[in-house]
């Protein structure tokens, strides 16, 4: 069997380590042959391929991004797009594709899964937004960087008796703004699933200061105050039609500040938190999830992405993972709310 392999969308620690378990396992156990499409769903599109196998993938494991490139394609945006795909698909000889990629690029998955194109998934997303999977790679990696980033800031706010805002990634999911302020001490922390009162959160501040401790308030890029609108840097669409964020970090530091009388600065940690190598845990999700990927493949159980449930990896239908995003429960938040102003 001849398999394309593809990742798409935000590059994401532990990609390589997917496409490595994938090869690895599709050579040397079953004998197949792979193929590596070129930045995303492009590839397919315009027949952009690369050699993908053993030799390819030995020392990836630990290197960020991807090897086979990305981008934000959407098939379903161009002219004959998926007639094209398919013409190319045929031409290659390529009998079923691997797609590694989170909401965008796995949607895309589904309806060609729908269309008779022989497809398996791979959940990925630092945002772990993705339905059916306890967690998804890249995560792990993004909350560690984010609460190295706050363990640092902490001593820095406090010599300078000033309020630091910590803006992390998350359009509308705030999993990473919950796990890193929690793990890093955060005194306020802001998601997008529940829009904040700057005045609470202000109060919150000067309580902190009143500690005599300077307050770290983490706010994830799509968080929104009361009766607001999102704080966009411009009114650009992508292919999929999600607008770019970016600002609210900027604009909260200005309203504390006048506010509190306190000094407010904002660190945007943006690509930061996606760059680099994977932590152990995720290099150990994306092998798993590229084993079981393969196993999937070589099964002809297509239309199904792999998943974590538990400690165990499982397949699930694509729908289930696109179909819907997994945001913040109420009661999560209400667990942080303890620590906010403390």
């Amino acid at each position: 069997m001849r398999i394309g392999v593809l990742t798409g969308g935000g590059d994401c620690p532990g990609l390589n380590a997917v496409i490595r378990g994938v090869v690895r396992k599709g050579v040397t156990v079953y004998g197949h042959e792979f193929v590596g499409f070129r930045d995303g769903w492009k590839g397919p599109l315009e027949g952009l391929t690369m050699p993908l196998g053993i030799p390819q993938v030995r020392g990836i494991l630990p290197r960020g991004g991807t090897i086979l490139g990305s981008s934000r394609t959407n098939l379903f945006k161009i002219e004959n797009g998926v007639e094209r795909v398919k013409e190319n698909l045929a031409n290659l000889g390529v009998d079923a594709l691997i797609a590694i990629g989170g909401e965008d690029t796995l949607g895309v998955a589904t309806k060609l899964a729908d269309l008779g194109v022989n497809v398996v998934g791979v959940p990925k997303t630092i945002d772990n937004d993705l339905n059916g999977t306890d967690y998804t790679f890249g995560f792990d990696t993004a909350v560690n960087i984010a609460m190295e980033a706050i363990d640092r800031l902490h001593t820095t706010a406090e010599s300078h008796h000033r309020t630091l805002i910590v803006e992390v990634m998350g359009r509308h999911a705030g999993w990473i703004a919950l796990h890193a302020g929690l793990a890093g001490g955060a005194n306020v922390i802001l998601l997008p699933e529940r829009e904040f009162d700057v005045d609470q959160v202000a109060a919150y501040v000067e309580k902190r200061f009143q500690h005599e401790y300077a307050p770290i308030v983490v706010v994830a890029e799509g968080a929104q105050p009361l009766a607001g609108q999102m704080v966009l840097q411009n009114q650009e669409l992508d292919s999929f039609g999600h607008v770019r964020l970016g600002g609210i970090g900027q604009w909260l530091a200005e309203q504390l500040e006048a506010k509190t009388g306190k000094e407010a600065r904002t660190v945007v940690l943006g690509h930061i938190q996606r760059g680099g190598t994977p932590t152990a845990f995720d290099r150990v999700l994306s092998t798993r999830f590229g084993l079981s990927a393969i196993d999937a493949v070589n099964e002809g159980d297509f239309g199904k992405m792999v998943a974590l449930r538990g400690t165990d990896i499982v397949r699930i239908p694509l729908i289930e993972g696109t179909g819907e995003l997994k945001t913040v429960p109420l009661e999560r938040y209400t667990e942080a709310e303890v620590f906010f102003g403390s």
